[in-house]
């Protein structure tokens, strides 16, 4: 459904009339979020985001609707897509478009040209900051948009796969503005990628399927911050949880945590739920589907649905059928069935509500304060991507044990003098 909004910009989102659903979810989601609250407060008083265009490619869900409207509240002109096809809430964008009056362009289930044509209408204004979740908008404007780059300061990105990206396009000398890694920030990647997507794994193969996982064979493949959170929630679900892994340290990482760790041909024989979260492509492969067992539930919790090869296993099978809103079963020709999750999308996303505010209260956190960094020095910046100022991210975590009511202790003199010198020994 199109609908102008008063800044006379094309919106295109589902259903307007789901706007006040949306407001109270996104209402319930700010309880949670006290640090961007706080940071917001400063932002309506100072505005240093006044006369600054920012275009975001984000999940659209009730936390990201918070971070939009303190950029809004910090003076920013914003305008927002989806990053998945799947993982807009509908009613969160329409309360964006009727009530907070942001110019948003998602809906849930768009088709690939509708997501496309979603990125270039949150383009539309010519941003001068850009946020990312995945790099999508990135690559659109370094392959199709180039005209836009004389008038972008910088950019941020979200999530693992993204800042992957983007690290290549650095050592290839395609990067044309500079990128600060919000994933990488201390104060993301260590709760967002762990606790959030931990949960919210389980949360989308639970209400995707209501099986139980408590004595169940789960492989996660894939063992950085995301892996370490889903393996880590699922053995607390009682299942027995096999790690798959390329990474060496993360392997013997793996094994130290009490995890047991075998290659993904041997996994796939006795697995019964699989969960990629690598960002690569084809972690689960042709191949791999051929040695499943019969009723074998696969998803994906990495940003995109690549990590499954789901034309090789549509290929092998003889049917497909939807038989659950967020499960397909595809029969394989010797009559074995794969379930597939969420359309090997996103689980956390697609199938549920994706990471608790709590843990996003700290990433968009990051992303507002590095938004007005960006602002500020972002014409001093070289064309490469940026670790997150280390002030911010201790920052934020200072504000973030403050609103837990927890206090720390501090260096003494002779303690900071201590650590900054060579002259004392044993």
């Amino acid at each position: 459904m199109k609908k102008k909004t008063a800044s006379r910009t094309l919106s295109d989102v589902k259903d307007l009339g789901l706007a006040s659903g949306g407001a109270l979810r996104v209402e319930w989601a700010a309880r949670e979020m006290p640090v961007l609250a706080q940071i917001r407060s400063r932002f309506t008083a100072e505005k240093p985001l006044k006369g600054i265009r920012v275009s975001a490619c984000l999940h659209v869900t009730t936390e990201t609707a918070n971070l939009v409207l303190a950029l809004k509240d910090a003076g920013a002109d914003v305008r927002l897509c989806a990053s998945n096809p799947l993982s807009t809430q509908d009613d969160v964008a329409a309360y964006l478009v009727a009530e907070a009056r942001v110019p948003v362009f998602a809906i849930k289930g768009e088709d690939r040209k509708t997501y496309y044509d979603h990125l270039n209408g949150a383009l539309g204004h010519s941003p001068h900051v850009t946020m990312d979740d995945g790099a999508d908008l990135v690559t659109l404007i370094h392959t199709k948009k180039r005209a836009l780059i004389s008038g972008i300061i910088g950019g941020t990105e979200e999530t693992t796969t993204g800042v992957i990206r983007l690290r290549s396009m650095q050592e290839s000398g395609a990067l044309a503005y500079p990128i600060i890694a919000v994933n990488d920030a201390d104060t993301k990647h260590m709760f967002d990628n762990r606790y959030g997507t931990g949960q919210s794994t389980v949360d989308g193969i639970l209400r995707a399927t209501n099986i139980l996982l408590a004595g169940r064979k789960v492989v996660v493949i894939g063992y950085g911050w995301c892996g370490r959170g889903v393996a880590t929630r699922m053995r607390g679900m009682g299942a027995h949880v096999v790690v798959c892994e390329v990474d060496a340290i993360k392997a013997l990482e793996a094994v130290m945590d009490g995890f047991e760790v075998m290659p993904m041909a041997k996994a796939a024989k006795v697995g019964q739920v699989f969960i990629t979260v690598t960002g690569d492509k084809s972690a689960i492969s042709e191949r791999l589907f051929k040695l499943m067992k019969d009723g074998a539930i696969v998803c994906n919790s990495g940003h995109f649905d690549v990590e499954l090869d789901l034309p090789a296993l549509k290929g092998l099978s003889k049917s497909i059928r939807k038989i659950r809103p967020f499960v397909q079963e595809y029969v394989l020709k010797d009559g074995k069935r794969i379930f597939v999750l969420a359309e090997g999308r996103l689980v956390n996303l697609s199938a549920a509500e994706g990471h608790p505010a709590s843990v996003m209260d700290m990433s968009f956190a990051n992303q507002a304060l590095c938004a007005v960094y960006l602002a500020r020095r972002g014409g001093e910046l070289e064309k490469r991507v940026y670790p997150v100022p280390r002030d911010v991210d201790e920052h934020i975590a200072r504000l973030k044990l403050a609103t837990m009511g927890i206090e720390i202790d501090k260096l003494t003199r002779e303690q900071v003098k201590y650590l900054s010198s060579f002259e004392m020994g044993t």
